[in-house]
């Protein structure tokens, strides 16, 4: 039993560890990939800021920016040309009117957040591989631990019938046993 265990956290838990790492990141390459299909940078001006609207931390799917974050009105034109203006959200500063900023749109032109980076994407396979591994090698504990534990159930109740079926007055002198 030791042994299988052995081979299976030493041999099996980083090969499930691998697989579901390799099957995380290509899934969030693809989605990497059809994000930067259907998202596109777009040159905005910036009409005005947006007062009281200040957020802190990045996008969990843009990568690494994590600059404070300052909502501003601006204006674009949309892939079919059509101008548009909203709110988006900057990380370069709160954004003097007239000023030239980059945001990302959708097919539409609404704002839409940065497309995640395919370094974001593949440390998050990365993780997604180590908790398989973890999860393999604590299913092995765990199954292991099980069996070892009915095997000492079954050992005690073995034992337990065998000193039922000696008598109670076996090991005494004179006896007869």
């Amino acid at each position: 039993m030791a042994l299988g265990a052995l081979l299976l956290l030493v041999i099996g838990a980083p090969v499930a560890g691998w697989v579901g790492g390799s099957i995380a990141d290509d899934a969030l390459q693809r989605s990497v990939r059809a994000q930067h299909q259907e998202r596109h940078p777009v040159e905005a001006v910036v009409v005005g800021r947006v007062p009281g609207r200040e957020r802190y931390g990045g996008d969990p799917e843009g990568g690494s920016e994590r600059a404070a974050r300052v909502r501003v009105v601006a204006s674009w034109q949309a892939p079919d040309g059509s101008p548009r203006t909203g709110e988006v959200a900057t990380a370069s500063g709160p954004g003097v009117p007239g000023s030239s900023l980059r945001i990302w749109t959708d097919a539409a032109g609404l704002p839409v957040p940065p497309p995640m980076d395919g370094r974001a994407a593949r440390s998050h396979a990365v993780l997604g591989g180590i908790g398989t591994f973890l999860l393999a090698a604590g299913c092995v504990e765990a199954g292991r631990r099980a069996v070892v534990g009915h095997m000492v159930r079954q050992r005690y109740a073995r034992l337990d019938r065998e000193w039922a079926a000696a008598g109670a007055d076996w090991g005494r002198a004179g006896t007869g046993g």
